[in-house]
């Protein structure tokens, strides 16, 4: 029952890919509006999360089961994106469960009980998800300190079990750009659930 649920929420994830154009390689960041953050509750523009050598989104939210299955390893990507001088947000687009799971407050909380030491910003209309096209969570966008994207997809290879990685692909994005290197992969299957937007 449990494989069928995956499956499922798999589809759905690919079925959402076809409904926006998501953002191509070699774009600039489309959006810089201010957004609400979880984990300051102050407001933040994405310029000002950049750091030295590119900024970092994942779209994310609180309660879809491959977050909650890959949310292990954002620690870990937040000390590679550190590493690399690389600024690290997430960004939660649920518009449709802002009034449940996906509420500000929920997220304050989330942010909370996970530790999390970045940003975790509010898209409330999901207007910066509609913008780069943003599909599912977890959904990984990777700029280079140009803001030109560079990297798009997901974080590895199995959302199951961190311990089975065999390919780490943000890992080595990040490392790549940190170093000034050409990314060999630039661009990966996302998968997840897809991002309950408003689109109009």
């Amino acid at each position: 029952m449990k494989q069928i649920f995956v499956i499922l929420l798999i589809m759905a994830g690919i079925a959402a890919t076809a409904q926006l154009p998501v953002l191509e390689i070699g774009a600039s960041l489309p959006a810089n509006d201010e957004m609400k953050c979880a984990t300051s509750e102050k407001t933040v523009k994405l310029n000002e999360v950049k750091a030295e050598n590119g900024l970092l989104l994942i779209f994310s939210c609180n309660t879809c089961p491959f977050v909650v299955a890959w949310e292990d390893r954002y620690h870990m990507v937040k000390k590679i994106a550190d590493e690399n001088n690389i600024g690290y947000a997430l960004v939660n687009s649920n518009y449709m469960l802002r009034g449940k799971d996906d509420s500000f407050e929920n997220m304050k909380a989330h942010a909370k009980k996970q530790n999390y030491s970045w940003p975790y910003l509010l898209d409330n209309e999901s207007e910066l998800a509609n913008a780069f096209g943003a599909q599912t969570t977890p959904h990984v966008f990777l700029f280079d300190k140009n803001l030109k994207l560079v990297y798009k997809g997901t974080i590895d290879d199995n959302f199951r079990d961190a311990t089975k990685v065999t390919k780490f692909y943000l890992k080595e994005a990040l490392n790549s750009l940190g170093k000034g290197q050409e990314i060999k992969e630039k661009e990966t299957k996302n998968i997840g659930c897809s991002i309950k937007r408003k689109t109009s």
